[in-house]
């Protein structure tokens, strides 16, 4: 590790960059503070994934019934149950999810740990930030273990916060990679991707190719903290 920070120097090195997978020595995001607007409705033409009543629309990752619970109109994940999607795939959209993480971050390494996967495979990081320190590429917002955010537009441990995304998926000729997976986003209406490419597949450590693949679920991640979320909706573009 480079001065105590937490990372790795024995990861890859990230296609045409100066910085490994998880390198310690990545500038960290610098801080904005974001407005105070969190809550977006779904527009007429959205098609709403979680309204606050049940999880009709959800099931496991392994396609079995979803372990996580529904309340108070919030989607909460129950630790160890695994990671739920939605049934139904999802092609280019603009995508809207809120979410919290716990209140009490409590002496977790890093607390309130949870993901939102495009298309399956290609996460945007959930963290408490403000209770924890990580390597940049694995910050809230960040594209895990590729692209670190513009910045940590994160609000306080247990507050509400929202990300709004546009999503191209990648296309393929065959087996060939034609166009990359390109991804723009705001957290808590602060940019912090625009028209970024996930190398491919994010993972811990390391990363992986493309593989071919057509519209694909929302997934979100349960990573033993019952991180809540709230109001997801798409647009199909």
């Amino acid at each position: 590790m480079t001065a105590d920070r937490p990372g790795f120097e024995d990861t890859p090195l990230l296609p045409g960059s100066e910085y490994r997978v998880h390198d310690p020595g990545r500038p960290h995001p610098p801080t904005v503070t974001p407005g105070g607007v969190v809550t977006q409705p779904p527009p007429a033409d959205a098609t709403v994934l979680f309204d606050g009543t049940d999880l009709t629309g959800w099931e496991a990752a392994d396609g079995g019934d979803p372990g996580w619970t529904v309340e108070d109109g919030e989607l909460v994940v129950v630790p160890g149950t695994g990671d739920i999607r939605t049934a139904d795939p999802l092609g280019d959209c603009q995508l809207h999810v809120e979410w919290a993480t716990p209140a009490d971050p409590g002496d977790a390494e890093y607390p309130g740990n949870s993901g939102v996967f495009l298309a399956d495979r290609y996460e945007l990081q959930i963290l408490d930030c403000a209770a924890t320190d990580i390597y940049a590429d694995g910050w809230v917002g960040a594209l895990y273990g590729q692209h670190p955010p513009l910045v940590d537009a994160s609000r306080p441990s247990g507050a509400w916060q929202s990300f709004d995304i546009v999503w191209r998926r990648p296309r393929f000729d065959g087996d060939t990679l034609a166009t990359p997976a390109r991804v723009t986003a705001l957290h808590n209406g602060v940019v912090i991707h625009e028209s970024v490419e996930p190398f491919g597949p994010t993972t811990y450590r390391d990363f992986e190719p493309y593989e071919p693949h057509g519209p694909a679920p929302l997934r979100l991640q349960d990573h033993d903290f019952p991180v809540r979320f709230r109001n997801i909706w798409s647009r199909s573009l």
